[in-house]
């Protein structure tokens, strides 16, 4: 591909219903330029996460093509999930890949928000490097209190209201939160036990806004289907808290409760070289692949020509 390449990881409320995710999946892929990387749906979380690229323009069209499919297809009073959300199209961040500023992906998500709004009248939240209002750069502060929370508070609280939009959740479709950053790794480590309390604690320990490793959210969830704890992360600048050390954080903590680590998952694509840092660390597994590297999977989509894999 010539030209400039933007990343779109749209976060979409479902994950038990595999022919939504499927439609959602098409409609973004129905857009000419716009290459489905990877696909990842998770019933215990309630949620998947769908990765593609291209230029711009056809990014930006993808994205809208996702959110119209999802707010036909997904209702938020029926979802229930281990994962916070407070839309069906719930985050969707723009990443610069090649030949493209971080300034350039900030001016793409105002332009997505504004169309999510006028298209389909869901309101947007701008997060990351995209925010419009102090505080909002923290996806998790936006969030707070949920779809159910949010959609009384947004009616009283001036501080809870959109970016863009009236002050009214969409009834079923909720809001999306839109932004640009840097990229992001959704890492995952699943404990030895099924006490949840023990991953929260965990979580509380690394995360940065408790203290912890800068540039990691975590939170600690139960995964009702293995009957195990799991902490959740979201690795947000690995270079400066590169993943091996996350997972020997999380391994040294669980020990300390008299507990170890069944294995460590991926969710979405990772940077070749976040890889290559923790060369040597075994981080026990369970799902990466050669398809999982970025680089790799971009490569191998547009040497094939297709859009979709």
């Amino acid at each position: 591909m010539d030209g400039p390449i933007v990343e779109c990881v749209p976060n979409f409320s479902e994950g038990r219903n595999a022919a939504v995710v499927e439609a959602i999946a098409g409609a973004i892929g129905s857009i000419p330029g716009a290459i489905l990387l990877d696909r990842e749906t998770d019933a215990d979380h309630n949620r998947s996460v769908i990765t593609f690229a291209g230029a711009p323009q056809a990014v930006l069209e993808g994205a809208l093509a996702g959110v119209a499919k999802a707010v036909e297809l997904i209702d938020l009073t029926k979802h229930r999930g281990a994962h916070p959300r407070i839309g069906a199209a719930d985050v969707m961040p723009f990443v610069p890949i090649e030949g493209v500023t971080m300034e350039e992906c900030v001016r793409l998500a105002w332009r997505a928000g504004e169309e999510i709004w006028r298209r389909f009248h869901v309101p947007v939240y701008f997060y990351e490097a995209a925010a419009r209002r102090g505080g909002r750069e923290r996806l998790e502060n936006i969030r707070r209190g949920q779809f159910e929370g949010l959609r009384d508070a947004v009616r009283t609280d001036p501080e809870r209201r959109p970016d863009v939009g009236d002050a009214e959740l969409h009834p079923t479709a909720g809001a999306t939160v839109v932004g640009a950053r840097k990229f992001l790794i959704a890492y995952n480590i699943n404990l030895t036990t099924a006490d949840v309390g023990i991953a929260k604690r965990i979580a509380r320990t690394i995360r940065a806004s408790s203290g912890g490793f800068p540039c990691v959210k975590a939170m600690g969830v139960m995964l009702a289907s293995r009957n195990l704890a799991q902490v959740s992360m979201n690795l947000t600048d690995f270079e400066t808290t590169p993943i091996h050390v996350v997972f020997e954080a999380v391994k040294r903590e669980a020990a300390g409760y008299g507990t170890g680590v069944a294995g460590s998952e991926l969710i979405g694509l990772i940077p070749r070289k976040a890889l290559e840092m923790a060369a040597g660390v075994d981080l026990k597994w369970e799902n990466l692949r050669p398809g999982s590297v970025l680089e790799q999977r971009l490569a191998d989509a547009m040497a094939r020509g297709d859009r979709m894999k």
